[in-house]
């Protein structure tokens, strides 16, 4: 009787903690993430802030916070009560854009020895950012959190020429890096400038002044991109918050 009873009480908490672990998971996956905020509620709902699900954001005039919720990511223009419950589509286009920048494994180490010309004659804007965020920009440095040490690439705005850097370590290690013209990617070079876990870089070149760049390693990357969004909050690497914050939309909801 004893052993029967005791074999009743292990199921029910094995379905308890399986119920809690649905729930749970259900939760983080449906949180908000902000990725960028101005304005005067920009204290209230600053930069990497987390937000439970179904909440509620209430905006005054001027104010612009952009959200990654499972809805994607969108822009909440003030005045107005914006509820995060994941009623607004993500447009196709969008969805796959924030796919593709989450991207991550084996495709920017095959993709830095590629060369590609602009038309002849026809002038190409160098691109404002990465088109992936895992790429660390050295024209603007940051705070980074690092999916895979082994896959890091330094990206460069204009790859017109040929460009070089020099990349320097705290405990004084130094290398110099090279971009072959055309190509706005080259994998960190780890051999002569390790990558440690909250280290600051300083990177410089002849152009522009140099920048600090902080490295976050990841222990495991979320597959969900607002549980991405969340670890990337949680580690302080507003450089890719940023980032994300450039595929937003406007609203489709409509404050009230």
């Amino acid at each position: 009787m004893f052993w029967g009873n005791g074999k009743a009480m292990r199921a029910v908490l094995a379905g308890t903690a399986a119920v809690c672990a649905v729930v749970m998971a259900g939760t983080a996956a449906a949180q908000s993430v902000v990725v960028r905020s101005t304005g005067p509620s920009a204290t209230t709902y600053p930069q990497g802030k987390k937000l439970p699900a179904n909440t509620s954001v209430v905006l005054k005039a001027g104010d612009h916070v952009t959200v990654l919720d499972k809805a994607g990511t969108r822009v909440l223009s003030g005045p107005g009560t914006f509820a995060l419950n994941g009623t607004v589509n993500r447009d196709q286009s969008g969805g796959t854009a924030l796919a593709a920048m989450m991207t991550r494994g084996t495709t920017a180490r095959t993709r830095t020895g590629a060369v590609r010309g602009a038309v002849s004659g026809t002038p190409v804007a160098a691109p404002a950012g990465p088109d992936n965020v895992w790429y660390v920009d050295v024209s603007k440095g940051g705070t980074y959190c690092i999916a895979d040490p082994a896959t890091l690439v330094l990206w460069r705005p204009d790859k017109t020429g040929e460009g070089t850097g020099k990349l320097l370590s705290q405990d004084g290690s130094t290398v110099d890096v090279t971009w072959r013209a055309g190509s706005a990617l080259k994998v960190w070079p780890a051999a002569s400038v390790p990558l440690v876990d909250g280290q600051t870089y300083t990177f410089s070149n002849a152009v522009g002044k140099p920048v600090k760049i902080r490295t976050m390693l990841l222990g495991s990357v979320p597959v969900d991109e607002i549980e991405v969004a969340g670890a990337m909050a949680d580690k302080g690497c507003n450089a890719q918050l940023d980032l994300l914050a450039t595929l937003a939309t406007p609203d489709a909801g409509g404050g009230q």
